[in-house]
């Protein structure tokens, strides 16, 4: 058996996803989480306090550990700074003590503790006490103090909890800051600051969906290759690269890490299978290439133990069900004319992008710029197409492609062939001219994105992220007619293909609508869910996903975005991870799109950026009947947040 990190105990319930980040110990998160925190075998449950720790020994017998038994374990006690005495250290014996707040009413160190006092100790620069913790951090090897995410730390505060701390604790401390404010704060005062940016970048393992699954091994180098055998939806796929779109498997884990809502992340979070980032997978799993395993991945680690290989290969249940499109509407649809109900015919990416402008007009969504102007292909004309002599031909001879049932290679060659000669072909001049009248007379003739929007998208149990084809800044008529049809024939894209007959979803089933949109020149883009996906149970969160320029390269996922999380109760901003990203796309003159050269490293958006989306988040979700949603948005040149597109956020249940 392979254990990495914590060994575990096969399980065939899912395991919810915590501790992955870098986080505070804290009782009432530990609570939130149903984690237990342990005290030391020397606890002492008399002594309420100490004013200096003079080794580990009496450090322990007031300590407590968190996440007890993983790699990332926190002994630690809680310390309070007492301005008002000298700058006096309390060290709380937290077997007694599970909060600030319970120690100084108990103590009777402040006559009065209202709420608004407690929350002047959190917010305001003269006050009384500095609330803090210190602990061993086994994943650093080190000791450090640190805050609450919310605490409103000052320069002049950091320096006097500082020297407090070195002046009455055994061994040397380093600050850690829990939000982005907090490392400004760090910064100014000069002192030795450990992020929570710089903890996760260290990490050789990261879980981005947790649950267990019995499967073939395979090593693969490039899923695109056509060297490479047959994908089975069995196999646990380990890779070296995260691949712009991966065929349904069993499990995913990847060599490089990647952001959450790369394609591949939310694809496996609406299969519900395991998926995590392994340093080095390549070498770790290479004993057991094309082995059968029983694969767990968890918060505190991952676990492979030998399985037998079953007498019939394993199958998940057929999630798909598609809506039945309407094909009565053949007009286009203006943007001002679509709601939630135009879903029937145009899909439901154009249809709740109608949504959101009308709440956003009538003062329900604030805090925007106008959703860019666009108009829907309905479903009719894709369906007049596909119902035509030489396109049903063309399908029906790259079907029967010999080899195309066998070979996944066969097929990808077969459905590359026939997507290029789908776009190539002959539009209906009448339908071609109308389009065209659209684009010029509504939109002006200005640069268009051409989008999918089919009835295949965003179902209950079933996102379809990334499956489908987006044609970017379409400038010509000859070019805007092949952007439509390209997006139709990407209903045979691979991995849609793929993923639909796993699904158990006909190709007949599948409607294709477009969505011809205005382009907006992106200063910044991203995408956001309106919780943290990596905590279930932390309520209030907005995880934000940003790169500079147009958002493409967000969802791709090949190099690490800057990632935020926003936390409505303390009103803190915490970074995750800072872009790696060392170029940008943005609008072509010509049309399509450049890469033009950036600094990486750098913050994409401020605080406030975050804060202002996290609001328009939850105001979506509000409009969407409180239903988690997945936004990608942009911010244009003139710094106005662009919403351009809302849809629910699917997870499905690891087993």
């Amino acid at each position: 058996m392979h254990r990495r990190f914590h060994a575990l105990v096969l399980a065939l319930t899912p395991c919810l996803a915590f501790a992955q980040l870098a986080e505070k110990p804290s009782a009432l998160v530990a609570r939130r989480q149903g984690k237990v925190v342990a005290a030391s075998s020397t606890a002492d449950k008399k002594t309420p306090s100490l004013q200096a720790i003079r080794d580990r020994r009496q450090f322990d017998t007031i300590a407590r550990t968190y996440n007890p038994g993983t790699p990332r374990e926190i002994t630690h006690t809680l310390f309070i700074v007492d301005r008002m005495n000298g700058n006096r250290v309390h060290y709380l014996n937290t077997n007694r003590y599970t909060l600030h707040e319970d120690y100084v009413r108990q103590q009777y160190l402040a006559s009065a503790l209202d709420h608004k006092t407690l929350a002047s100790y959190y917010s305001a620069p003269n006050r009384r006490f500095i609330f803090g913790t210190i602990g061993w951090h086994a994943e650093l090897k080190r000791w450090v103090y640190e805050f609450w995410e919310g605490d409103k730390l000052t320069p002049e505060l950091l320096n006097t909890a500082r020297q407090a701390v070195s002046s009455s604790f055994f061994a040397p401390a380093v600050f850690k800051a829990n939000s982005a404010q907090q490392e400004a704060v760090g910064s100014t005062a000069g002192v030795e600051t450990i992020t929570e940016t710089q903890i996760l970048g260290q990490r050789s393992y990261l879980p981005l969906n947790n649950g267990s699954v019995t499967g073939r091994v395979r090593l693969v180098a490039d899923v695109e290759s056509d060297s490479e055998d047959d994908i089975e939806p069995y196999d646990i796929v380990v890779l070296r690269e995260v691949p712009l779109a991966i065929p349904p498997v069993a499990g995913v884990i990847t060599e490089r890490p990647s952001t959450v809502l790369s394609h591949v992340n939310v694809l496996a979070k609406g299969w519900g299978i395991p998926n995590a980032y392994v340093k080095d997978a390549f070498s770790i799993f290479q004993p057991y290439d094309r082995q059968w395993v029983r694969l767990q991945v968890s918060a505190e680690g991952y676990t492979v133990q030998p399985a037998a290989k079953p007498a019939v290969p394993p199958t998940k249940a057929r999630t798909g069900v598609v809506r039945a499109p309407h094909l009565q509407v053949t007009e286009l649809q203006p943007l001002s004319r679509m709601r939630h109900a135009a879903s029937a015919w145009c899909g439901s990416k154009g249809a709740t992008l109608g949504e959101v402008e009308f709440q956003r007009k009538g003062g329900h969504l604030t805090g925007t710029a106008e959703v860019p102007d666009g108009f829907c292909v309905p479903f009719a004309h894709y369906a007049k197409f596909m119902q035509r002599d030489d396109v049903r031909a063309r399908i029906h001879a790259a079907l029967a492609t010999e080899g195309f049932e066998r070979s996944r290679v066969v097929r990808r060659k077969a459905l590359d062939a026939l997507r290029h000669d789908l776009s190539e072909m002959p539009a209906d001049e009448a339908d071609a001219a109308g389009w065209i009248a659209a684009w010029k007379t509504q939109l002006h003739g200005v640069g268009v994105f051409v989008r999918s929007s089919s009835n295949s998208e965003d179902l209950p149990n079933w996102s379809g992220a990334g499956l489908f084809s987006t044609v970017p800044n379409v400038t010509r008529d000859a070019d805007l007619i092949k952007a439509v049809q390209t997006v139709w024939a990407s209903v045979f894209n691979f991995e849609a293909f793929e993923a639909r007959r796993h699904a158990g979803i006909a190709d007949e089933q599948v409607f294709m609508g477009v969505f011809v949109q205005r382009a907006i020149d992106s200063a910044t883009s991203g995408v956001m869910i309106t919780r943290d996906p990596f905590d279930i149970t932390h309520r209030n969160a907005v995880y934000v996903s940003a790169k500079r320029g147009i958002g493409i390269k967000v969802v791709e996922g090949r190099r690490i975005a800057e990632q935020s999380m926003f936390d409505a109760r303390s009103g803190a901003v915490r970074r995750l991870s800072r872009s790696a990203e060392d170029s940008a796309l943005q609008l072509d003159a010509n049309g399509g799109v450049v890469e033009t050269a950036i600094g990486a490293g750098q913050d994409v958006l401020s605080d406030t950026a975050v804060r202002s989306l996290a609001k328009v988040g939850q105001q979506l979700k509000a409009i969407f009947r409180g239903v988690e949603q997945d936004i990608e948005w942009a911010i244009d040149k003139q710094g106005r947040i662009v919403v351009l597109q809302s849809r629910p956020y699917i997870e499905r249940k690891a087993l």
